[in-house]
């Protein structure tokens, strides 16, 4: 596939001059510390092995990193979507960043199990509290249905 220059587009990366392997490494381990965030736990965010996310803790020697798995560590790390191939093209932490994505939307990853069970949780109790305020309505209808309603109490 070309675009309309003739040119295959760049989306595969093996080892080009000018690109800072070592400063993705460098940026990509301290937000893991800052985050303190394991190989397994970002694996599982990203969606990228353990093992490319060895390699590139490393430097990514000779390996070639498609721009999607760029991408995918950066999100999971929230990061905006071209950090690390910023960082890559760069040599170091871009100096202008886009603000980082939404935290209020919710994405699969670390964190995503305890969030859908405190809501479940909620949802649980708000059940459980509707259902002792409809209890007694409940009864009464039941009891009329029966005959057993003597109908509303005069006033006093």
């Amino acid at each position: 596939m070309t675009n309309t220059r003739g040119i295959p587009p760049y989306t595969a990366r093996g080892k080009v001059e000018g690109e800072d392997w070592q400063a993705v490494a460098d940026a990509l381990n301290a937000r893991m510390n800052q985050k303190r965030m394991g190989q397994q736990a970002l694996a599982t965010a990203s969606g990228v092995s353990v093992a490319t996310l060895r390699q590139l803790q490393r430097g990514a020697h000779g390996r070639r990193v498609q721009d999607a798995t760029l991408t995918a560590i950066a999100r999971a790390l929230d990061w905006p979507d071209d950090h690390l191939t910023r960082v890559l093209v760069h040599g170091s932490q871009p100096t202008e960043t886009a603000p980082a994505r939404p935290t209020n939307r919710r994405e699969p990853g670390v964190g995503t199990d305890r969030q859908i069970l405190a809501v479940l949780l909620r949802i649980e109790q708000r059940l459980a509290d509707l259902s002792e305020r409809i209890a007694p309505v409940g009864a009464t209808q039941d009891d009329r249905a029966r005959g057993n309603d003597d109908g509303p109490t005069p006033a006093e």
